[in-house]
């Protein structure tokens, strides 16, 4: 696998950081990750999935969201709303630089945001959601004892993952405003749903809403004894050889090609 270290310009004018994992051998289509609330494009399962896509002919672009990892910006100032935007940035970019991405991959609530920009990126034919929310505003449950706070002073700080971020209400607002069902009804691509039965992040009905709003083809795959972020080397190498093998059948299909049920 070759790395190439790039960035590009996000949704509030800052550079973002990426990283582009290329296969050793020629490229057979290009794919897009969005990572986990507040974690970054370094998290394990975000880079083994990469690495098991590059053995397949697949370069991977992965980036820290605004304000998030080693990309500029206030997390703070940011939403589901410039996450979107900083996502079709990403595809933007590749489509400038390399390929326009075929394939849209998102874990948690990158998951919902994949869901939600497919529609922006024409030449997408085949998205994945790992553990991700059927509505963006499941992340405020995170910081549920905050939300009293932060409606009446505007904002407040929070501890996720063993560190600390400021909400402010504006995002709140935000993710009340996306609602996921009509654009995942209207997706026109290929969809895996995966997500653990045990879960204790985001419970796994939510899957079920994504995968019952879906029309076909769309598959399910429950990823068993898996945690929310795929920690364990086992579960996110299983994920990724799925998702590699899935998705190949898709992408590689003529830009013209229908798909069934869309």
């Amino acid at each position: 696998m070759k790395i190439e270290r790039t960035e590009f310009i996000g949704s509030d004018g800052q550079k973002l950081a990426a990283r582009l994992d290329l296969p050793d051998g020629p490229v057979g289509a290009f794919a897009l990750f969005a990572h986990c609330f507040t974690c970054g494009k370094d998290i394990f399962s975000a880079s083994r999935i990469a690495q098991a896509l590059t053995e397949h002919g697949i370069a991977v672009l992965r980036f820290d969201f605004t304000g998030l990892g080693a990309s500029e910006g206030e997390f703070a100032n940011t939403n589901f709303s410039s996450n979107l935007a900083d996502l079709v940035g990403a595809a933007n970019h590749l489509r400038t630089n390399h390929q326009a991405p075929t394939l849209l991959i998102g874990h948690s609530l990158g998951g919902a945001a994949v869901l939600a920009a497919a529609a922006d990126m024409p030449e997408v034919r085949a998205v994945v959601t790992i553990g991700a929310p059927s509505d963006p505003s499941h992340v405020t449950g995170l910081f549920r004892e905050h939300l009293a706070t932060i409606e009446k002073e505007g904002e407040a700080e929070v501890q996720l993952a063993g560190r600390a971020f400021r909400i402010k209400r504006q995002f709140l607002e935000d993710a009340a405003e996306h609602r996921l069902t009509d654009k995942i009804a209207h997706l026109r691509r290929a969809l895996l749903v995966m997500h653990s039965p045990r879960d204790t992040t985001v419970d796994i009905v939510n899957a079920t809403h994504i995968f019952g709003a879906a029309k076909h083809p769309k598959s399910f795959i429950s990823l068993d004894n898996a945690d929310h972020l795929l920690s364990r080397k086992s579960d996110a190498i299983y994920a990724a050889n799925l998702i590699a093998m899935w998705s190949e059948r898709y992408i590689a299909a003529p830009a013209n090609a229908s798909l069934a049920g869309a």
